[in-house]
């Protein structure tokens, strides 16, 4: 599509609605003559969890940082909470919430001064419909640090430290919450707490909810929806399930009978079928269990494509550079 086609495209696609928290159309991002973004395009809507997913260099944090009004782009529109995030002002700001990976703040602030601190600033923003800030001692209750809340941030554990960042991040009840790898140092317990703070977030706050992380397992357990970034393009968009349906044929069939274990690979075709024909053949069998691609598979299948297609466009060019595009064609 050349660059008219895309400026009809933009201009006839209709507004954003209500519902909409992001909305993003051909983004894109060069730094001196590198393109880093070469189109992405996504919606995300009220209420939803998005996990944005990719291998380092693919353009993860350059879209989180224009999305949060961080960095300028160079072409394509942006919508964040019915704003232009290249000039949102301090209300919009106050909207947000961002949860880095790391912060630093004096260590003998205590959590609770600290985060009754942070929270002030946000009081001049509170509306009819969002009342801000989170009430503080509510606001370390729900991140689990009640038995710290006196404490200052020096003698923190790890994990303890990195829920006060999430408490940081939330303070000012946003609507739409960033959140870059949010559970890095945390034990099996703190992430489950975690991801039962992400979806009351969702489904009681009405919080919209944007992540990069590189653990496909949480990504799973957390996001509605799944965006896999790479070669600076979204390469799939989907329900962990959908990109399993759509990417990966293959089902592992697993059963018993007569006292033996049975695995059957099913290629190409829904297990479905099989299975209804194996229980019309051995009714006897127990035990079934039927394991489609996991989110890993599905994922690596997805950057290899994108890798392989990327490696022979380049090589398209270069051929097309010295003459020799009839060598490519036949």
């Amino acid at each position: 599509m050349n660059s008219t086609e895309d400026a009809t495209r933009l201009e006839s696609a209709p507004p954003p609605s209500g519902d909409v928290a992001l909305d993003v159309r051909d983004l894109r991002m060069r730094y001196g003559t590198k393109d880093v973004l070469t189109g992405v395009s996504f919606t995300a809507h009220r209420g939803e969890v998005l996990a944005l997913l990719g291998p380092n260099g693919a353009g993860k944090t350059t879209t989180i940082e224009i999305l949060e009004g961080f960095r300028m782009r160079s072409a394509g529109e942006v919508s964040v909470l019915g704003e232009d995030p290249a000039h949102g002002n301090e209300a919009w700001r106050a909207r947000l919430g961002v949860v880095l990976q790391s912060w630093r703040d004096h260590g003998r602030w205590r959590v609770r001064e600290l985060l009754g601190y942070l929270a002030r600033f946000y009081v001049p923003f509170a509306t009819a419909d969002v009342s801000r800030p989170w009430d503080v001692d509510e606001l370390i209750k729900v991140v689990g640090l009640t038995e710290q809340a006196n404490s200052k941030v020096q003698t923190l554990s790890g994990g303890q430290r990195r829920r006060l960042d999430v408490a940081i991040g939330i303070v000012g009840r946003p609507e739409l919450v960033f959140l870059d790898e949010p559970t890095a140092g945390f034990d099996p317990h703190a992430r489950r707490e975690f991801h039962d703070l992400v979806h009351r977030l969702a489904d009681f706050e009405n919080t919209t909810v944007l992540l990069t992380t590189h653990d496909l397992d949480e990504a799973e357990k957390l996001a509605d929806r799944i965006l896999v970034l790479d070669e600076g393009t979204i390469v799939a968009n989907g329900s962990a399930e959908q990109l399993a349906r759509e990417l990966t044929t293959q089902a592992e069939v697993r059963w018993t009978s007569d006292g033996r274990r049975h695995v059957h690979a099913v290629v190409e075709q829904d297990p479905t079928s099989f299975v209804r024909e194996l229980l019309e053949g051995d009714p006897g069998a127990t035990e079934l269990e039927v394991k489609r691609a996991s989110l890993e598979d599905t994922y690596m299948t997805l950057v290899h494509r994108a890798e392989t297609d990327q490696t022979t466009t380049d090589r398209a060019e270069r051929l097309d550079r010295t003459g020799q595009t009839e060598e490519v064609q036949s």
